[in-house]
């Protein structure tokens, strides 16, 4: 860009050349796809084309190395893979090659994180507290040990959290929040746990755009017919590091796509 300045004193124009400011916009996208190899087989390559993402994470792809050769032209393609079969499990396409790869240090595959110049990714698939809550304990250690993880890098550069977190924050985002108080996913340890995590310096892209909306849900239950009456819960999330939250230019949830029981959920950033 050439600015003109006029000199009065002889009437002349002086040229001086300013930078060239592009903003970009990159599209992240996440999706619990509850087994990757069924969602193949329901559209699911469609979808990923379509979506235009820049970076796609996903969670529960439920495969061991090697059965399946799934690797989309133009992206890089990472895994973490379960030890147990047919269990957990994440994975992260990217256009842009990362500086580094770190995956998490746990035995089911739940966590990676990709470093770039300006920032990290980090998808997660975060642990159910199963029925009866007989995996809380282990949950809230999960939940402490992954705050303090992404703080640590958080005090390097920006950090974009994905994934399925399991927790439904707050009472807007469940169909019924009285009947499921008691019930994994919408305890109070847990949704005063997930808090945590946002008071530790992290932004809830969809909820800052979106604060009073109801009936926004990335996941229903299989029975019941509970994605037909939209009775669901928004466990899905994309959250980023608070001094980043201005560069949010958009955030959804893909309700209409199918395949899982869970919706896609995408945002996108300058």
């Amino acid at each position: 860009m050439v600015l003109k300045v006029c000199d009065i004193r002889n009437s002349t124009y002086l040229q001086i050349k300013l930078p060239s400011v592009i903003l970009v916009t990159m599209k992240f996208v996440s999706w619990n796809v509850n087994g990757l190899r069924a969602v193949l087989a329901k559209g699911f390559e469609d979808y990923f084309k379509a979506s235009g993402a820049d970076v796609f994470c996903l969670q529960e792809i439920k495969l061991s190395e090697g059965q399946l050769d799934f690797a989309p032209q133009g992206y890089s393609c990472f895994w973490n893979y379960a030890e147990k079969k047919g269990y957990s499990g994440t994975a992260i396409f990217t256009r842009k090659e990362p500086l580094g790869v770190e995956y998490g240090k746990d035995n089911e595959g739940r966590v990676i994180c990709l470093e770039y110049e300006d920032f990290y990714v980090v998808n997660v698939y975060t642990p159910n507290s199963q029925d009866e809550l007989r995996r809380l304990p282990f949950r809230l250690e999960w939940d402490k040990a992954f705050r303090e993880y992404v703080k640590s890098i958080d005090a390097l550069k920006p950090v974009f959290i994905c994934g399925d977190m399991n927790v439904a924050h707050r009472e807007i985002d469940i169909k019924n929040p009285k009947t499921n108080i008691h019930n994994a996913g919408f305890t109070i340890e847990e949704r005063n746990s997930f808090s945590e995590l946002l008071d530790s310096g992290f932004t809830d892209t969809f909820r800052m755009l979106y604060p009073d909306l109801k009936d926004a849900y990335s996941w229903w239950s299989y029975r019941f017919r509970a994605r037909e009456k939209n009775t669901g819960w928004r466990i899905d999330y994309w959250l980023v590091s608070d001094r980043y939250s201005g560069h949010v230019k958009n955030a959804g949830i893909d309700s209409h796509i199918m395949g899982s029981d869970h919706a896609p959920v995408y945002v996108e950033l300058s």
